[in-house]
């Protein structure tokens, strides 16, 4: 087995031979020399030009000596095909494998896990010679709401699902309305997948009807691709979709919100804005905050979660669900109360 000495330089060389070009002029030893400290490695400019020299022997290499500063490339007619991943993709792969699993269908996804693989070894073989290597072990993604636990999803059904998605066809469906408490038997026109926190969604259309919705993927029973064309695609884009906060649920409908707020949750808002045209207007006893907002059920709940931090003033609609929805929280907790006094 070779030390760690050994194979940190094998890699380090290795990096080397993936930047260079395939034609003149080249890149610089300078260059080469501010991409591998970049990606981690503690090397001299006088390593590199050792480095080089010896490679040089084994692979066709070329230095354009021509002019200065010299630039190293790969020899003109000579395909190289190198098959191992950089330093720099290993910690890519490494950070976003978690992320797009989910929305990749099976026969790309099978693609990639060889390179995920390559990716987890080449970073444990790196570990003890460079800090670079270990950046995945230094930062993480948090999600901020409260930490539920993600629903199961059968892979069969993901699969077919995606099948679908990428194939373009329609699918038949079972699908659990968990609003309604309902199994229903749906044709669907698959538009897109989307994942949101913990969920994941598919974007479709149940024929005959054209108004575009979001079936949470587990709550599909059963699914059965059909060989007839998904209807709808042409006029559907999804950032376009999105773009509508569709995803935050309700009605997107623009209001003009307004609401008193404490100084305290002032002072957070003002780092996290509500929105382009927030403004926060300070008040004798808290702040005064306005902004043009989408009327959904992530406004509403995101108002509920402040308490007595947040007062909405307009619009009048929104203020009466909030103190109609309030107030019957507030009946059930003395009503709990009641039941406890009298034990």
């Amino acid at each position: 087995m070779p030390s760690a000495k050994t194979h940190s330089a094998l890699s380090r060389q290795w990096e080397l031979l993936q930047q260079l070009p395939k034609r003149a002029p080249g890149i610089t030893v300078s260059e080469l020399l501010a991409r591998l400290v970049a990606a981690g490695y503690s090397i001299s400019r006088r390593s590199i030009e050792r480095d080089l020299r010896d490679l040089s022997t084994v692979f066709p290499l070329q230095c354009n000596d021509s002019g200065t500063p010299f630039g190293w490339y790969w020899k003109p007619g000579v395909s190289v095909e190198l098959q191992g991943i950089t330093l720099t993709e290993a910690v890519s792969l490494s950070l976003v494998e978690d992320a797009i699993r989910p929305l990749l269908p099976g026969s790309m996804l099978s693609v990639l896990e060889p390179r995920f693989e390559h990716a987890r070894q080449r970073l444990k073989g790196l570990k003890d010679g460079n800090p670079a290597a270990r950046w995945p072990d230094k930062v993480a993604s948090v999600r901020p709401d409260f930490n539920l636990r993600a629903p199961e999803i059968r892979a069969e059904t993901l699969e077919a699902l995606q099948h679908a998605l990428i194939s373009e066809q329609q699918l038949r469906c079972q699908y659990y309305s968990a609003h309604n408490d309902k199994l229903s038997e749906l044709t669907l026109n698959p538009l897109a997948i989307v994942q949101r926190g913990l969920v994941t969604y598919l974007i479709a259309t149940a024929a005959p009807y054209t108004d575009v919705r979001q079936f949470a993927v587990h709550r599909f029973r059963a699914v059965t691709g059909l060989d007839t064309p998904c209807q709808g695609l042409e006029s559907f884009e999804l950032k376009t979709y999105l773009a509508t906060d569709a995803l935050q649920f309700g009605k997107p409908q623009k209001i003009r919100f307004k609401a008193w707020l404490s100084e305290h949750q002032a002072r957070l808002i003002r780092e996290t804005p509500l929105s382009t045209d927030m403004v926060l207007e300070a008040l004798s006893d808290g702040f005064q905050v306005s902004a043009t907002l989408n009327n959904t059920w992530q406004l509403h709940w995101w108002i509920l979660s402040l308490g007595d931090s947040l007062v909405v003033k307009e619009p009048a609609e929104l203020r009466q669900q909030m103190r109609d929805t309030l107030r019957r929280a507030a009946a059930a907790y003395g009503h709990e109360e009641d039941k406890v006094s009298s034990v």
